[in-house]
């Protein structure tokens, strides 16, 4: 690949988010990417909450880009954040009213959207990347600004992201902001080929899968036990509801061997209370549900190696969730996990594709038998754990991927796109 240092001029790229590096890990490898190619990289991003900011400090330490984080926080800048969320209510108003979205639409996606508005347009870039909706306004306002390109990376299928209700303000904004900017994008990525699908059948503009691959993890030296309760885990940024929780538990109740639960994030009193509840009725004794407090992201996938299997038990609440293939499960790869799926749309291609590292359920009762199974079959689930490690060591990693973002970004300043 062209390495851009050779060049007297560096390509400036400005990545736009919503939300903060910290908590959007495709956005942090895509701008370690263009430094490693020698494009000049800046990001602009926005408070989410008090957890990513304190990884954000960690995190941007070590890196070789800009970071610029605009539109307050409730701690250190609390005038310009109170400012930002009036804007954000009174912006959401009119919509609601009279939908008003030419005029109000670009600040009423996101409580930062002014603010990144604002700041994209000081900076003159040779090519701004939205990450998502709340960043899209700003990448395509800043572009026709300074008569440069921006392109949009859709991790989600967004405007079924919340629910498929097409009478619902949500889906009603996130088309319009979608229908408004992205025929004019001169690039677009997304995680998944069922969400490339999506799009390109919105608005026959080819989009490139990236996925949500991780950097290579060998845990080949992991000590397998060959004995004891299985021991499962899932993580998110947050445990909660409508995630596939509930199953799990049903499942390890149904059971016929012991297992233990795993679960890494933020995790509110009232719902481990539930999950607690849960427990109670289905006879899964309380110890045997851990708790863990968020981790880095990048100390996930050692974290998770010394499990057995890892849980992707996403359930198909909107189109969204059912054509997703969510960080989770790459991490279990590069965990050495065998995987669980549950038979989302996408994680059923995936696992067709893909044979060998984990199994479909589609209830509490199959995942009770698939992990009765494992439980079982240690060489079984040796093998599967193996075999995912070898994959993600392979062919699904984010060494591998990353060529296929660059080639995009290359094919954009060539006019190939």
């Amino acid at each position: 690949m062209k390495n851009l240092e050779t060049d007297s001029l560096k390509k400036k790229v400005l990545l736009i988010t919503s939300g903060q590096p910290a908590l959007n890990p495709r956005l942090v490898k895509e701008a370690d990417a263009l430094i490693d190619e020698g494009y000049d990289v800046t990001v602009l991003y926005a408070y989410w909450n008090d957890w990513g900011t304190k990884q954000d400090e960690i995190l941007l330490n070590d890196k070789k880009w800009k970071a610029i984080r605009l539109g307050g926080d409730p701690k250190n800048n609390r005038i310009i954040y109170f400012i930002s969320r009036i804007f954000y209510k009174l912006g959401n108003i009119p919509l609601q009213k009279n939908r008003a979205y030419k005029y109000f639409a670009n600040i009423a996606i996101a409580r930062s959207s002014y603010f990144l508005i604002k700041g994209a347009k000081k900076i003159k870039a040779d090519l701004y990347i939205a990450h998502n909706l709340g960043a899209l306004p700003a990448a395509a306002i800043a572009s026709k600004k300074h008569k440069k390109m921006y392109g949009f990376d859709a991790e989600d299928f967004h405007r079924q992201e919340v629910s498929d209700d097409v009478n619902s303000q949500h889906f009603k904004l996130t088309k319009w902001i979608e229908d408004k900017y992205l025929p004019g994008a001169s690039y677009l990525t997304s995680s998944s080929p069922l969400i490339s699908n999506q799009y390109e059948l919105l608005y026959a503009k080819k989009t490139t899968t990236i996925l949500n691959v991780f950097p290579k993890v060998d845990t080949s030296n992991i000590v397998f036990e060959n004995n004891g309760p299985l021991k499962l885990f899932w993580f998110s940024q947050t445990i909660g509801p409508y995630r596939g929780l509930e199953l799990i538990i049903k499942a390890m109740g149904l059971a016929q061997h012991p297992n233990e639960l795993h679960l890494l994030g933020l995790l509110s009193d009232n719902y481990k209370e539930q999950l607690y509840e849960l427990c109670g009725e289905n006879g899964v004794p309380t110890e045997r549900i851990t708790f863990y407090s968020p981790i880095h992201p990048n100390e996930i996938p050692f974290f998770a190696s010394k499990f057995d299997i890892g849980l992707a038990s996403e359930i198909p609440v909107c189109l969204n969730r059912d054509i997703s293939l969510t960080n989770k499960l790459f991490t279990y790869l590069q965990a050495g996990l065998a995987i669980a799926f549950s038979n989302t749309k996408a994680q059923v291609n995936f696992s067709n594709t893909y044979q060998g590292i984990g199994q479909v359920y589609s209830n509490q009762h199959d995942l009770s038998m698939i992990l009765d199974n494992y439980h079982l079959n240690r060489d079984f689930l040796f093998q599967g754990k193996k075999n995912a490690n070898n994959l993600g060591l392979t062919e699904l990693n984010w060494e591998l991927e990353s060529k296929k973002f660059i080639k995009v970004i290359e094919g954009v300043f060539e006019g190939r796109n």
